[in-house]
């Protein structure tokens, strides 16, 4: 893929892109972000993640850089323009560029950024073996169902996980409640057969995919809950999954070095993933 981004209103050279030194994305982390998934041409759930990337913005009270049809045109130039088929297209607005004092500035112009790269997918050994995941405690400011820029806590989370050799790393409160992932949202189903995520509210990002699990399971008829779960349950449950845009429903099998289940993927997890490529075909 060749890599062309789209800066305030022009296209270039990824390796040429830049923004303003005093950006208040680079000076605060004020600004939020949106991913959304090309797969087969298709731009995935995109309404929705327009949707949130709109709410986000009006949560920290950025106004909208461009109309959402003209945002829409400049996703699908640049796909055009990367000759991307299978690819995330990242979407960046900040607050804008003044000088770095800590209110809001009263005439700054938003900054937006787009870039578009391959799509990452789980191998066929995770898919078909599963992954594992640790515990960290959640750290995270208050207000996670904006998508911020500011992923500090999540990165160190990772970090933590790839160091112990897991996939992924599920955030886990005071309380000892999982919110959800670094950069996915968590599931299990418990011993008694019934799909448990947590519910929306400001403690987790509204998962995009994570949504269209839920209309998929509720289709389905399988039994549901939308509640909190504690570690402890999870770790005592038939199966356990994430969910996010790249890697749609990916099945997991150790929770802190312990098997989930028979350590070993479940049918229901392969059973929504199924359910969600064949959403995706449609």
């Amino acid at each position: 893929m060749s890599r062309i981004a789209y800066v305030n209103g022009h296209y270039g050279p990824l390796s040429e892109a830049s923004v303003h030194i005093e950006d208040r994305g680079y000076q605060f982390s004020d600004g939020i972000y949106e991913v959304v998934a090309l797969r087969n041409g298709r731009l995935s759930n995109e309404e929705g993640h327009l949707d949130r990337l709109e709410r986000s913005l009006k949560e920290l009270r950025i106004a909208m850089p461009m109309h959402r049809r003209a945002l829409q045109h400049v996703m699908r130039e640049l796909v055009r323009k990367n000759k991307a088929t299978n690819a995330l297209v990242y979407i960046q607005v900040t607050r804008g560029v003044a000088r770095r004092d800590h209110p809001f500035p009263k005439d700054a112009v938003p900054s937006i950024v787009l870039t578009c790269r391959t799509l990452p997918k789980p191998s066929p050994k995770a898919l078909a073996e599963g992954v594992a995941v640790i515990s960290q405690p959640d750290i995270r400011w208050g207000r996670r169902d904006i998508k911020s820029i500011s992923l500090l806590p999540n990165i160190l989370a990772k970090q933590a996980a790839r160091e112990a050799g897991a996939y992924e790393a599920w955030l886990v409160e005071t309380d000892g409640t999982v919110t959800e992932g670094s950069s996915t949202n968590a599931w299990i189903l418990t011993k008694d057969g019934v799909l448990v995520t947590r519910p929306r509210s400001t403690s987790i990002l509204p998962g995009i995919t994570r949504g269209q699990v839920l209309k998929l399971a509720q289709e389905a008829q399988i039994r549901l809950e939308e509640r909190p779960f504690t570690l402890e349950e999870a770790k005592e449950a038939k199966e356990a999954f994430m969910s996010s845009a790249s890697a749609l429903v990916l099945p997991i099998t150790k929770i802190d070095g312990q098997p989930v289940g028979e350590g070993i993927p479940g049918p229901l997890a392969k059973r929504l993933r199924e359910l969600y490529e064949t959403y995706l075909a449609s």
